[in-house]
C-alpha cells in the first residue's frame, strides 16, 4: 500500500512539473484540432492559444485535444476566456470550457463549460445556466436540461472576454468544477455519463460563435 501511494505521489509531482514547464505557452503543434482553428497569440498579457470554429460545426466535438496526455483521475487547472465572435448570432454566449477523458478521435469525452455572457444577465434563468456539464456521445445540454432540469448546470459570477480560472477535480464517476479560486464547487456531477473507467486526454473546448482563449493549463494525475 505504501509503495502504491508513493508511486501516485511521484507520478503526480512529475506530471505537474512537466505541465508547469508547458503552461506558459501552448502552441498549435501541441494540440489536435477538431472543427476549430488554433492560433498562438497574446491575450490580456498572457501567452495563449486562441480557438475559433473553422466553419459550421456538427455536434459538440469542437475542441483542440492536447497531445501525449493519458488522464483518468486527478486535477485539471486552466485559465480560460470566452466571448461571442465578431460574426456570432444572438444565441452565442461565449461558450468555453475543458474536456477531459477525451478520446483522441474526439468521439468520446466529458466536458465542463461556461456561458460567460450569462453570468451577469438581467434574466435570472440565463444566470442559472452559467455553467454546464455535457458528455459525448449521447448527452448534449438539450437532453440533460429537458430530462433532468437544473442537475447539470448552475450559476457562477463570470463575464465574457476576461480571464477565468477553473479547476476540475475528477475521481472515478464524480467530477467537480471550481471557478476563480472558490473553495466550494460551482457544479458537481456524481454520475459521469461515459463511466468511471474511461480515460483519455484533455481538450480545450469552445461552442458555437465563440472566440476562446486558453492558458496556464496544468494537469495533475492520480493514476
Amino acid at each position: 500500500m505504501t509503495k502504491k501511494l508513493l508511486f501516485i505521489v511521484v507520478l503526480s509531482v512529475m506530471f505537474g512539473m512537466q505541465a508547469v514547464a508547458q503552461y506558459k505557452k501552448i502552441l498549435p503543434s501541441d494540440v489536435l484540432p477538431f472543427q476549430v482553428t488554433a492560433k498562438q497569440t497574446v491575450y490580456q498579457g498572457k501567452d495563449a492559444l486562441a480557438l475559433e470554429m473553422a466553419g459550421e460545426a456538427v455536434g459538440d466535438n469542437t475542441l483542440a485535444i492536447l497531445k501525449d496526455i493519458d488522464f483518468h483521475n486527478g486535477t485539471i487547472e486552466a485559465t480560460i476566456s470566452g466571448q461571442p465572435g465578431a460574426k456570432a448570432g444572438a444565441t452565442a454566449r461565449g461558450f468555453v470550457g475543458i474536456a477531459f477523458r477525451a478520446a483522441l478521435d474526439a468521439a468520446k469525452m466529458e466536458v465542463f463549460y461556461l456561458r460567460p455572457t450569462n453570468g451577469r444577465a438581467n434574466d435570472q434563468v440565463r444566470r442559472n445556466h452559467s455553467s454546464q456539464y455535457i458528455s459525448i456521445p449521447g448527452f448534449p445540454w438539450e437532453k440533460l436540461r429537458k430530462e433532468t432540469p437544473e442537475k447539470y448546470e448552475a450559476y457562477v459570477d463570470i463575464v465574457p472576454a476576461e480571464w477565468i480560472k477553473i479547476k476540475i477535480v475528477v475521481q472515478n464517476e464524480t467530477a467537480s468544477l471550481y471557478v476563480n479560486g472558490s473553495s466550494q464547487p460551482t457544479l458537481i456531477v456524481n454520475d459521469l455519463k461515459q463511466g468511471k473507467d474511461m480515460r483519455g486526454s484533455i481538450g480545450l473546448w469552445i461552442g458555437p460563435g465563440t472566440l476562446g482563449h486558453f492558458t496556464d493549463v496544468k494537469v495533475t494525475k492520480e493514476d
